[in-house]
């Protein structure tokens, strides 16, 4: 099946330029493009797309204005095309907000060597796009590699040992593609002296701050960009720098964080599967894994390495997910204690944990 796309943009050489990379794509057809919102409302009603790409800032109306405006009236998936500012970055996670389902960086065309690697990246969401549910309401792609590291390449395998349960318990949550709107629901529901949660969120660097500082207005409990050596306490949850790694270690009676520049993992960093494992290693049976909505299958061998060292697992389910390729995988590798809807998440997480205790 060909995907029709629309592409938004009011610089004419941005369009030419994401125009012709996505024609180069076998089974993706631009089939028009607009300038501005007004001449695209027209376009989408005549030439009724798959996908469009939409610039955040226009002329005659800003891109989160007709994004909210569609989401009402049509909705449709939508890839917002960003620039990698502190502005750019508030308004790509209020376009996540309003119902958009990805971003890609605007294409830096002065930089040799990377127009390649971006094509991928754009072809690749654009097509995620075209098959993600749209959740209507009123990311610069992550650094290609050539191989895919293994997560021993950050945080080796161990033998796990026995560990003994306390009352000592971690919450950790990855995601990717629809994520930022699924933690914000998922942290919505946690008390404010709920046990610490870390998270790692495939994000841009330049993003990742913006996400926790959005994150912590929206929760009880105090979020925050996790820092090297920071305590992990109750109350408090921490988000993966974008383009580093957090891992979870154990000092004495004490969880603290710990942040790597290691190898990309899943083509990734932060990556789930390193952020698990350290749990799997770190916590054990007093940790709680939950893998939401996103495209591959970064987390699913973590979640399994939880759940084999005895802690609750819980993966979102299809039909809430926005693209089931994270939590999907994790099912099927039969790492999932609970597969649940993600409004019954939260919810099932402080259950764990009530009965973690009582135990």
């Amino acid at each position: 099946m060909t995907i029709k796309v629309i592409v938004i943009d009011d610089s004419a050489l941005v369009r030419k330029l994401l125009t012709a990379m996505l024609s180069r794509a076998p089974d993706i057809e631009v089939v028009g493009a607009a300038s501005d919102p007004y001449a695209a409302r027209e376009k989408i009603k005549k030439l009724n797309p798959d996908v469009i790409t939409l610039d955040v800032e226009m002329p005659r109306m800003d891109g989160l204005t007709f994004l909210e405006n569609l989401m009402r009236l049509r909705p449709m998936p939508v890839v917002m095309v960003s620039s990698l500012t502190q502005r750019g970055a508030d308004v790509t996670l209020r376009a996540l907000e309003l119902g958009a389902i990805d971003f890609v960086a605007k294409p830096r065309i002065d930089i040799a060597g990377t127009l390649a690697d971006y094509e991928e990246e754009l072809i690749a969401k654009v097509r995620v796009a075209a098959g993600a549910r749209v959740q209507a309401r009123t990311g610069i792609p992550q650094r290609a590699i050539d191989e895919r590291h293994s997560t021993s390449a950050v945080v080796p395998a161990l033998n796990l040992r026995k560990m003994l349960r306390t009352t000592d318990r971690i919450i950790a949550v990855g995601a990717s593609t629809g994520g930022t709107e699924a933690i914000r629901e998922l942290l919505a529901e946690m008390p404010a002296d709920a046990p610490p949660i870390v998270i790692s969120q495939h994000i841009p660097a330049a993003f990742s701050k913006s996400f926790a500082e959005r994150m912590n207005r929206s929760s009880a409990m105090a979020v925050c960009e996790a820092q090297d050596g920071q305590q992990i306490l109750p109350g408090h949850a921490y988000v993966a720098p974008g383009d580093r790694h957090l891992l979870v270690e154990r000092d004495g009676a004490r969880y603290l964080c710990r942040l790597s520049d290691g190898a990309h993992v899943n083509r990734h960093r932060p990556s789930v599967d390193v952020m698990f494992r350290s749990v799997a290693q770190n916590v054990g049976p007093n940790a709680i894994g939950v893998l939401l909505t996103g495209m591959g299958d970064d987390g699913a061998r973590g979640l399994k390495e939880m759940m084999d060292a005895g802690a609750g697992t819980i993966a979102q389910d299809e039909a809430s997910s926005v693209v089931w390729g994270m939590p999907g995988s994790a099912v099927k590798l039969g790492a999932a204690m609970h597969v649940l809807p993600l409004h019954q998440i939260g919810a099932q997480v402080l259950r764990l944990v009530a009965s973690a205790a009582a135990a």
